[in-house]
C-alpha cells in the first residue's frame, strides 16, 4: 500500500529541491551563495 505524504511533507521536500537548484546555479557560475552565520550575513564560496 502507498503512503500519502503530507502537506507538510510535500512542501519541505519541494523546499529542500529548490534549495539544491539555488545552489547548484552557484556552484556552475561560480558566485558565492549568501548565507546567515553568527547573527550576519556571509558569502561564501561553493
Amino acid at each position: 500500500m502507498k503512503k500519502r505524504l503530507t502537506l507538510e511533507k510535500k512542501a519541505i521536500d519541494a523546499f529542500k529541491k529548490a534549495i539544491q537548484g539555488v545552489v547548484k546555479r552557484h556552484k556552475e557560475t561560480g558566485r558565492p551563495l549568501a548565507i546567515w552565520e553568527n547573527g550576519k550575513v556571509v558569502y561564501k564560496k561553493v
